[in-house]
């Protein structure tokens, strides 16, 4: 286990650290003090029994958020990450674990019912698993989207769009269409691309300038 002090330290943290570290043991992979916040990253598999710990033994009552991280170029490209709030200390700590595409986390339901929503959001835009999800389906993007929205390599062009039909009461599919074809820029070469006329240009052509 790593444990990293940066500077300046913070007043309300003072011995937290340690106290966490020394008490989730072998959990902890490693643990930081980092723009203000105490982060701890633990082993994946353990999630649900460091997150019982903090709440019930450590006072970290309240789960305010789950996010996610996408890192393609680690092992175990995500990042699954917990932000929870002690009412008692009046501080918050975050706690990581990774993962990759087809290894799932624990869910965090059992502890908290708010992390259903949270997960399935995880889900979604990263396409993270949660082993024991009472029900991981999509929460923001319809059901038949193909993809995950938030992952590096998710393309940021297409010629499919998504629109609710009041017609059809539902959500449909439809291929998009532009006024002006603009998806097939070169951007790699800096001679391609839209001509701009710029105000003072018109007179180039009059003999003012060679």
């Amino acid at each position: 286990m790593t444990v990293l002090h940066s500077a300046p330290r913070y007043a309300p943290f003072d011995g937290v650290l340690e106290t966490l570290s020394g008490a989730l043991g072998a959990d902890v992979i490693s643990a930081r003090e980092q723009h203000g916040e105490i982060v701890i990253h633990v082993v994946r598999e353990r999630i649900v029994e460091v997150l019982r710990a903090l709440r019930d033994t450590h006072e970290y009552q309240q789960l305010m958020d789950i996010a996610g991280a996408d890192y393609p170029s680690r092992p175990e490209r995500f990042e699954v990450v917990y932000c929870l709030l002690s009412l008692t200390k009046n501080h918050r700590l975050i706690v990581k674990v990774s993962t990759d595409e087809a290894t799932p986390v624990p869910t965090a339901t059992v502890l908290w019912p708010n992390a259903g929503w949270y997960e399935r959001e995880v889900y979604d835009m990263y396409g993270v698993l949660f082993a024991g999800h009472p029900d991981l389906r999509r929460i923001l993007t319809d059901y038949g989207f193909q993809g995950h929205p938030f992952r590096k390599d998710f393309p940021l062009t297409g010629y499919v769009e998504l629109r609710y039909s009041e017609e059809d009461k539902r959500v449909v599919y439809e291929k998009v269409e532009l006024a002006q074809d603009l998806r097939q820029f070169d951007f790699m070469s800096p001679w391609e691309g839209a001509e701009y006329v710029l105000p003072g240009d018109e007179k180039a052509g009059e003999g003012g300038k060679p």
